[in-house]
């Protein structure tokens, strides 16, 4: 049995490339707010499955996929990162993504592994709510990606990484200096006028005592990636 486990393996392996290089990339789709709650497309997969053969049930970061307390999940590392634990709060489950595939890559899906085709084939496709509880670190994703950047759909998660990075990077427009306030001069009143104040102009009178100060405005940030908890593990803004 072994041995010719060992020329098929190597078959299946070549056939999956082949078929890799091949097969266009799934639609891209605009990445979905990075929130402690997202509503998302889920499916599901097993490791017998074919396109899995190859790997046996090992994940993409080298370990053992998981069924316990937490269930391993794949999906497109430049959105949810390798790392990233979330429950599903539909069925209270904690899920840790550790693996990514070519249908997810691009899009908004993650596919939740089970550790049987009865099990996925009664999962199916849902829309359900998570919770993300930690997020991954995109630092370690993209040294793993890197190393395997031959691939399209893996080049695709470097691609939306690096372009990401850039925006964080990308200086915030300054606004310019601030405007002189503009004063408006009074006629004084015969009462001011022979009964100069002498207190000075920033005392506060007994009654201002317990009013809070503005805060001043330094900036005016658009840059919405700047401060996406995504980026914290980056040392973006913030942390």
């Amino acid at each position: 049995m072994r041995p010719l486990l060992s020329r098929v393996l190597p078959l299946v392996l070549g056939l999956f490339i082949a078929g890799c290089a091949s097969r266009p990339l799934p639609p891209f789709e605009t990445p979905i707010a990075r929130t402690q709650f997202q509503r998302v497309r889920t499916t599901a997969y097993t490791d017998t499955e074919t396109d899995h053969l190859p790997y046996s049930n090992h994940n993409a970061l080298g370990g053992v996929l998981q069924s316990g307390q937490i269930h391993s999940a794949a999906a497109d590392w430049s959105r949810w990162p390798a790392g990233t634990i979330f429950r599903i709060r539909e069925t209270g489950e904690l899920y840790q993504v550790d693996d990514y595939g070519w249908a997810l890559s691009g899009t908004n899906t993650i596919d939740l592994y089970k550790p049987s085709r009865e099990l996925m084939n009664s999962w199916g496709v849902r829309r359900v709510t998570i919770e993300n509880l930690q997020w991954g670190d995109p630092k370690h994703s993209l040294a793993i990606l890197r190393e395997r950047s031959g691939y399209r759909h893996v080049a695709r998660m470097i691609q939306e990484l690096d372009d990401r990075m850039a925006e964080l990077q990308r200086p915030v427009p300054s606004m310019g200096p601030p405007s002189e306030p503009v004063m408006i001069a009074s006629q004084p009143s015969p009462a001011s006028t022979s009964n100069p104040v002498t207190q000075p102009f920033n005392a506060p009178s007994s009654n201002q005592q317990n009013i809070p100060r503005a805060t001043p405005v330094t900036t005016n940030r658009s840059n919405s990636v700047a401060n996406d908890p995504f980026f914290s593990t980056m040392g973006g803004p913030g942390r």
